[in-house]
């Protein structure tokens, strides 16, 4: 199934009651990875706005958290934000990275999109890949499980999830996470539609 299709069934899917029940098969928790070839980010944001509003149109709230949005008001909401740009271009990533861990640790972040996902029905989570190195998208859902245990998470990841391993960019291994589904898998390649 080519990714234009796929977004093309992406609000149907949204909108199946199995999903937005928040559970997966056997009531584990209701998360799910829409995985898509990277160099297709700018189709996918293209299509985001269409299908939140077809969903909307059904009277289901979403939640759109932009991650990379998010990382960058927790840093302008303590005053960092400025101080972490000219620690990038002086020092490099690497030491930005190390300088963040800290503030943007992966329970505070979660804290962040379970505030902003406040009385949304089903959350979207975008700009995973902005977000990287800074962010492990993981990290995120593993300490999401708590937080949004009753409402359904779907994280547009640019990369590959293969049902147990996340590879954002189709590159980065990420720690294995296998207690997400799959949604809209190609054929021959997923767990759960």
């Amino acid at each position: 199934m080519s990714l234009d299709t796929r977004l093309n069934a992406l609000s149907d899917a949204l909108l199946d009651p199995k999903l937005l029940r928040g559970k997966g098969l056997g009531n584990e928790i209701g998360f799910y990875i829409f995985d898509y070839a990277p160099e297709r980010e700018p189709d996918v944001v293209k299509a985001l706005p269409r299908v939140v509003q077809a969903v909307e149109a059904a009277g289901v709230r979403v939640g759109v958290i932009d991650l990379y949005q998010t990382v960058l008001g927790m840093l302008e909401e303590r005053g960092y934000l400025d101080k972490a740009l000219a620690l990038e271009q002086t020092r490099g990533a690497a030491a930005l990275h190390g300088a963040l861990k800290p503030l943007l640790s992966p329970d505070k972040v979660a804290t962040a999109v379970a505030r902003q996902a406040q009385g949304a029905e089903l959350v979207l989570l975008t700009q995973v890949g902005a977000a990287y190195p800074l962010l492990r998208s993981h990290s995120i859902l593993n300490n999401l499980h708590e937080r949004l245990d009753q409402v359904p998470v779907v994280m547009l990841f640019p990369g590959t999830y293969d049902g147990q391993q996340l590879r954002l960019f189709g590159l980065f291994k990420d720690d294995n996470y296998y207690r997400a589904f799959r949604l809209l898998p190609e054929p021959n390649q997923g767990v759960h539609a």
